[in-house]
Order: structure tokens, then C-alpha cells, then sequence
């Protein structure tokens, strides 16, 4: 401890430090620390976390259609916590998602987008649409039929849009398939433009905020300005609190509980691939992920003459609304219960999405389905006769162990090893090796995975 001072003092009496951290640990908080300022610290902490795994990722990744699927099968089943670190950026996109709708609905109740704030919020939307083209892009970066197909539909909605449709889906595709040029063309934005921007957009944010101060809570400032009573323990967070220590604290424990949880999805509930991108299988219908699925439901409603509506028309009239807001809610007031017609309007708009969402998700779960690699791995399983030694839920031989629950038990890389040489893995084992291919061998460990 007493070395980090010593340095510290050292960089401050050279780089001048102290009023760096003054500025921005001593910013005023109109109302006091509060727990539900937390959000735009955690979508900052996960956008941080998804460019270190993103980066961790980048360098055993290979953005060509031919070797893109096998390297994110290496990943998960070769490199060191690769799978762990896989399952960090998956479900860190899903919480960076939530963590910035919950900070715009927490900037919406309070109205903290009215004067003076317009830019400010009009500078969050804009991170706000980066953050979903983040997900857009790297969601055809695993080039497995998911992906594939996912994107594929997504570009075909952008051929919706009148005069410049057709040449935006060549600009995205980089031809007229979409092939190796798109996956490297989403790769670069992925990686490269998209991480640059957000860095800008958030300096900006962050820049406006300094400048014009957080908004602060409605309630105490309509208790100030009313001269109603305060009580003595907060009468001097009435006015304003500095960032740190009480708001630093609550961004700080946020934080650690948003990775602990995004640490026990990665470990728990493992991402796994489809089948390698097979552009010749039109058969394939693919599900988005859960933050896209009321979209995806919506479009099912429209067709004909009327499905630019859904593809572009109302995407861009809701995008155009979040951006002007502040211009077109002419209401000074910011306390929600002043304010019915904006707080209507949320309402129903939450409603609508966890709506079509509810629907969507009823539909996919209440239909059947099963993975076709699992399938081939159930006809593998029976044509090697493993049926002979082992028993599933009571079919089949006792010699071996029953594996009706082996997919709770083991894990990937141990069912991979014990295929390829059970001698070593289970010592005295009379399990013959099997001279399997990669798809059959990756075919049989899924559907032992899938015995839960």
C-alpha cells in the first residue's frame, strides 16, 4: 500500500493527477447517491468486459468461411477457459443490452432528457444503436446456421427500403451472396469501427455529462424548491452529494454482482454451436437472440405490399421518436406522475415488447425440436451398438454405465477424450476406441450432452 502511494505521488508531482481525480470523483449529485444511478456504470463495466474477451477471442479466431466455425469449436473445446471466456461475451452482450435499457427507462421515468440534457440524451441513443449493432454484427461471426440464416434475413430487410435498398444489401454483403467478404466485412466492423465509435460516442457522453451535470432526482429537487421539510440526516444531500464515496461504493457493488452473474451464465448454461453454415439448407429457421425476438415476432404479422413497414418504416419512426424526444415532450415537469401521457406511452410500449416477446417464446418452446447434430449422434449411438453395454432411461445393456443423465455429469472435453482413448481417461476401461471423424465425433458428444 504504502509503494502505490509512493507511485502515485511520484506520477502526481510529474503528470499533475490529483485534480484529474478531484473532477471526477468530487462531481456534485443533485438529490445524493442513489442506487438506481447505477445502470450507466454497469453498461460501461460490461462494454469494457466485452472488449477484453472480444480481444481474447480475436486471436484464435479466423474470419473466412472455411476455418471461422472450427475455430470457435477449438476455442470451446481446446484453448484454456476458452469456452468460460466465449460464454463471458455471450452473456455480457445479453447484459449489456439489458443494463443500457434499464439505464434509458431510468433517464425516461425521471426526465432527464429535458432542457438542459437534450444532447446528452440524444448522444445515449446513439450508443444505444451502436450497442445493437454490435450484437447484429458479431451474431454471423460463429458462421453456423444460426448465424448464417439469422443474418441473412436480417440484410434481405434492409433490400425493403425504396431506391437505395439494393445497393445498401451489396454494401453489406460486399457482392451478391453473402459469402467470405461479409464475414470479413462484419468482422472488421466488430472489431475495429464499431469499438472506435463507441469509445467517441461515450467520451462525448461523458464529456455533456461533466458539462451539465448529472439530472439528479426529481423528488428532492422538487422538496428543495417547494421548502418542504427535509429530514437532518439528508438535508445536506438535498442539494448535492459528491460521485464518491456512496455512489462509487454502489457502482462498484453492481458491478461485481453483474460479473458474478454473467460468470455463473458462462459456467452454467455453455452457448453452444449449430451446425457449420450450409448456405445450400433453406430449410433452416433460425430464432434471434431473446432481445430481438419481439421484433422477429412482429414481422410475422406484416407481408405483402406492407412489409416495409415492419422492415424499415417503423424501426426508423421509433429511432427518430427516441432521438427528438426531449423536442417533442414539451411537459417542464419531470416528476412521471405529472407527466401521464409520457409514462402512458412507455407503458405501452413495454407492454407491447414483453408481449410479442411472451408470445414468440411460447411459440418456439411449445413446439418440439431437436438439434440435427443431436439427431445424428442418436443414429451414430445406435449404429455403433452402444446400445449393447450402456442403458438410457432403461433401454439398453447394464455392462457399462447407464448414461441417461451423462450430460450433466461430464463435459465436453472429457466425453471427447474418453471417445478417443478411454484406456487413458478411465483406467481399466474395456471400451474400444472409435476412429470417428470430427462431425461424428462432435455429433456423438452432443447427444450424450444432451442426456439430462
Amino acid at each position: 500500500m504504502t509503494m502505490i502511494r509512493s507511485v502515485y505521488h511520484w506520477l502526481d508531482r510529474r503528470l499533475r493527477l490529483k485534480p484529474i481525480g478531484e473532477m471526477l470523483l468530487n462531481e456534485p449529485i443533485p438529490g445524493g447517491a442513489s442506487w438506481v444511478y447505477v445502470f450507466g456504470s454497469a453498461t460501461f463495466f460490461l462494454f469494457l468486459l466485452q472488449l477484453l474477451t472480444g480481444m481474447f477471442l480475436a486471436i484464435y479466431y479466423a474470419p473466412t468461411p472455411d476455418h471461422a466455425y472450427d475455430s470457435i469449436r477449438f476455442i470451446m473445446s481446446s484453448v484454456t477457459f476458452g469456452a468460460f471466456v466465449r460464454g463471458l461475451h455471450h452473456w455480457g452482450a445479453s447484459a449489456m443490452v439489458v443494463a443500457i435499457g434499464l439505464h434509458m427507462l431510468q433517464v425516461y421515468l425521471y426526465g432527464a432528457y429535458k432542457p438542459p440534457r437534450e444532447v446528452m440524451w440524444m448522444s445515449g441513443v446513439a450508443l444505444f444503436l451502436l450497442t445493437l449493432a454490435f450484437a447484429f454484427s458479431g451474431y454471423l461471426l460463429p458462421w453456423d446456421q444460426k448465424a448464417y440464416w439469422a443474418t441473412q434475413i436480417g440484410i434481405n430487410m434492409v433490400g425493403t427500403v425504396p431506391w437505395i435498398g439494393d445497393d445498401l444489401v451489396r454494401i453489406i454483403r460486399g457482392g451478391e451472396t453473402l459469402g467470405a467478404l461479409t464475414l470479413t466485412r462484419f468482422f472488421a466492423l466488430h472489431v475495429l469501427f464499431l469499438p472506435l465509435l463507441m469509445f467517441g460516442w461515450i467520451a462525448l457522453h461523458l464529456f455533456i455529462l461533466r458539462r451539465i451535470g448529472p439530472a439528479g432526482s426529481f423528488e428532492e429537487r422538487r422538496a428543495a424548491e417547494s421548502g418542504a421539510a427535509v429530514p437532518v440526516e439528508r438535508r445536506r444531500r438535498t442539494v448535492s452529494e459528491p460521485f464518491y464515496p456512496r455512489q462509487v461504493f454502489m457502482d462498484a457493488v453492481v458491478m461485481g454482482g453483474v460479473f458474478l452473474i454473467v460468470a455463473v451464465l458462462a459456467i452454467g448454461l455453455p452457448f453452444p454451436l449449430a451446425d457449420k453454415a450450409d448456405p445450400s439448407d433453406t430449410s433452416f429457421k433460425p430464432i434471434p437472440e431473446w432481445y430481438f425476438l419481439f421484433y422477429y415476432q412482429g414481422l410475422k404479422y406484416v407481408h405483402g405490399p406492407f412489409a416495409p413497414l415492419a422492415t424499415w418504416i417503423l424501426p426508423m419512426v421509433f429511432y427518430a421518436f427516441l432521438m427528438f424526444l426531449p423536442f417533442l415532450d414539451r411537459n417542464p415537469v419531470r416528476n412521471p406522475a405529472k407527466r401521464p401521457k409520457a409514462i402512458l406511452i412507455g407503458v405501452a410500449f413495454l407492454a407491447g415488447v414483453f408481449g410479442l416477446m411472451a408470445v414468440s417464446l411460447n411459440e418456439i418452446y411449445s413446439v418440439p425440436t431437436t438439434d440435427p447434430s443431436v439427431v445424428r449422434g442418436r443414429e451414430l449411438y445406435s449404429k455403433l451398438q452402444c446400445g449393447g453395454c450402456h442403458r438410457i432411461h432403461g433401454s439398453g445393456g447394464a455392462v457399462g454405465p447407464d448414461l441417461s443423465y451423462v450430460g450433466k455429469t461430464r463435459d465436453r472435453d472429457w466425453l471427447i477424450r474418453h471417445f478417443i482413448d478411454p484406456q487413458a481417461v478411465v483406467p481399466g476401461s474395456f471400451m474400444p476406441p472409435f476412429p470417428l471423424s470430427p462431425t461424428e465425433m462432435d455429433d456423438l458428444t452432443n447427444y450424450m450432452l444432451s442426456l439430462r
